[in-house]
């Protein structure tokens, strides 16, 4: 630490500024995407001694989240580490669907993690149904269908063209509908 400005009153001892040095590593925290708060919250933990007792368990399950999303596919996104204790790895599913098919690559998984270094002797699926799915799966862009001037036109024409039936009542209302909508 770099200390400036150090007033000595009475029997206290003021700083005025203190900064950090700036060789210090910056740390990140998984999950956080801004640096500056992933930064804070490493501070934040190792400035409590209780607290700074999370911060191993915590890069250890980081870094066992990040294997997992390399070796499982994209659409088990939504699976989060909850626990890794005594070669026993629990995870945390959105449904029980996802926890069906993620039942048929604990096999693959389990390979995967222990080619890696991760010593897992068994995995168990935790269904936690408030877990978020939308956040794995990019979110479906909604597609507008333009008409070029001369359909529009056509779907005038043949609903006017259409003879006034009973039986092609609803047909004509939906091509004037559609002429309007899109004019």
């Amino acid at each position: 630490m770099h200390f400036a400005n150090i007033a000595f009153r009475g029997r206290l001892w003021y700083v005025r500024r203190m900064q950090s040095s700036s060789n210090q590593r910056p740390y990140t925290i998984f999950g956080t995407r801004d640096r500056r708060t992933a930064f804070g919250a490493t501070d934040f933990l190792r400035s409590n001694e209780r607290l700074a007792a999370l911060l191993p368990a915590a890069m250890r399950i980081g870094n066992l989240q990040k294997d997992l999303r390399v070796i499982l596919p994209p659409m088990y996104g939504g699976c989060d580490v909850l626990s890794f204790q005594d070669s026993v790895l629990v995870l945390a599913v959105p449904s029980s669907a996802v926890a069906a098919k993620l039942k048929q690559q604990l096999p693959k998984l389990q390979a995967g993690l222990q080619k890696k270094g991760w010593q897992v002797e068994s995995v168990r699926i935790k269904i936690q149904v408030g877990r978020a799915v939308a956040a794995a799966q990019p979110q479906a862009v909604k597609r507008v269908l333009e008409l070029p001037p001369t359909a529009v036109q056509a779907f005038e024409e043949l609903g006017e063209a259409l003879p006034a039936t009973a039986q092609n009542a609803p047909l004509i209302a939906a091509l004037r509908r559609l002429a309007e909508k899109r004019k």
